[in-house]
């Protein structure tokens, strides 16, 4: 795992994780070349069905649950972090969460070319809107704002083919890549963990010219800082990170 070499920058986001949220704002305002340069991948807590198919696969989810005391930190760092960018955050709870639901509808996204929307839409509705991401109706909603496929979106956990074609793959290259929680960045040989090393990995993208993953069309950015490319992984493809 430790020699695996990514040969296009990519950026492990989830939507669950405040860092995760940060590290999308800060890439995307202050970075928005190095946004446009990087593959996005999406990391999820799978459920059941997609646990046992990891594991079939030979793969296995790389987190492990946070104690009580880090959940408690989080809260308090979070609060700063946010401060010192001027954002407002409304906490959300989450009442038995299926990750699928948001995540898997992000590949529905990707293939109708509103993958950088959809992104920036999810993470706008949970931590500014303090809204309940797992919720079909949330999704729905996000869905007709940006004139996306509402059944395909909401019953994106649903669909079998998509997960075998798409959820798998991606989340056995989380294994495989170390991404072992988020916001998580590689590029070569290299791994960054954390919004804290959003910094380095700006800087080594842009060392060493990193080479622009190929997208689908996109319909343009819907807000300052939000024009950057979400591609589809060459292998199809939180609490994390930080958090």
């Amino acid at each position: 795992m430790a020699g695996r070499r990514t040969k296009v920058p990519r950026f492990y986001f989830n939507f669950r994780s405040p860092y995760s949220w940060l590290a999308h704002h800060d890439l995307t305002v202050h970075h928005p070349d190095v946004a446009r340069a990087v593959e996005w991948r999406p990391w999820w807590e799978p459920d059941e069905r997609n646990e046992r198919r990891v594991s079939e696969a030979g793969g296995h989810f790389p987190y492990a649950a946070m104690s009580r005391e880090k959940h408690l930190y989080i809260l308090q760092d979070v609060r700063r972090l946010t401060r010192d960018r001027g954002l407002p955050v409304t906490w959300p709870v989450d009442d038995n969460p299926l990750w699928e639901v948001p995540h898997l509808a992000y590949f529905v996204a990707l293939a109708e070319g509103r993958g950088p929307e959809y992104i920036e839409r999810v993470y706008r509705a949970r931590w500014l809107e303090g809204r309940d991401i797992c919720a079909r109706e949330t999704v729905a909603q996000i869905a007709e704002d940006l004139a996306l496929p509402v059944a395909r979106m909401t019953g994106a956990a649903d669909d079998e083919e998509l997960r075998e074609r798409e959820g798998l793959p991606a989340l056995l290259a989380i294994a495989r890549d170390g991404a072992f929680g988020v916001p998580f960045f590689t590029y070569g040989y290299d791994k960054f963990w954390g919004v804290d090393r959003l910094p380095a990995f700006v800087a080594a993208v842009r060392a060493r010219g990193g080479r622009r993953a190929p997208a689908p069309p996109s319909a343009g950015p819907s807000r300052p800082g939000a024009d950057f490319v979400a591609a589809r992984s060459g292998d199809q493809g939180h609490e994390g990170g930080c958090g």
